[in-house]
């Protein structure tokens, strides 16, 4: 397996998987964005996006996808919930609604207030799906009210990776003090698993090799 990954990009999603999973899997770290800094990087995906990851003749670009790819084909593993499992659809709405839900509106943020040259920044609309994103997260919200450890089964699955990441995308665009509490409370539990901490290790140490390189 490969992953090319951008440091703090969705792509972390599949590195915090591999790890959570302790699969062995090559890691190429890119500047980001890729296609405009790295434009090598289109022969390898055309798309210019992160995540790109192989697996023999499988190749993938989206993260969610990935994690779930990673849990049935090297599973049986707690962070998959089963079709038998009465969190099974909340499961796959919460797989789903990371990314298109949650990361989606904090691209725009992204772009708009540092990735566009200055003469192109566009406060207002950041500030638009800013909110846009924050009122997403009151799902989160509402599914943690019970006071809960994890987001279902009664376990860390990988719905709480896919979902984490967009708050990890949010503390690093300055949005994390909008969520609520117990959102963040979740989020900084999380950040203490071996797991995570041994994919933001690995990530560093990418950045130092190429740095280096």
């Amino acid at each position: 397996m490969k992953l090319w990954h951008c440091a703090e990009a969705r792509s972390f999603r599949v590195l915090w998987m591999v790890e959570e999973m302790g699969l062995p899997c090559e890691l190429e770290l890119l500047p980001f964005p890729p296609r405009w800094r790295q434009p090598a990087y289109l022969q390898v995906n055309p798309l210019g996006t992160v995540p790109f990851f192989t697996d023999g003749e499988v190749a993938m670009t989206e993260s969610t996808g990935i994690c779930h790819y990673l849990g049935i084909r090297y599973g049986p593993t707690p962070l998959m919930v089963e079709p038998d499992e009465p969190d099974y659809g909340a499961f796959l709405n919460l797989m789903y609604q990371s990314d298109a839900t949650l990361t989606f509106p904090q691209t725009l943020v992204l772009r708009y207030t540092r990735l566009e040259p200055e003469e192109r920044r566009q406060p207002k609309v950041a500030a638009d799906y800013a909110k846009w994103f924050l009122g997403r997260t009151l799902w989160i919200d509402r599914m943690l009210a019970d006071g809960r450890s994890y987001l279902v089964a009664g376990r860390f699955t990988a719905a709480d990776i896919c979902v984490g990441y967009a708050f990890q995308l949010a503390e690093n665009l300055e949005l994390i003090e909008g969520v609520a509490p117990r959102i963040r409370a979740w989020w900084n539990a999380l950040k203490e698993r071996p797991g995570f901490q041994a994919a933001r290790a690995r990530q560093a140490g990418g950045a130092e090799a190429a740095a280096g390189a």
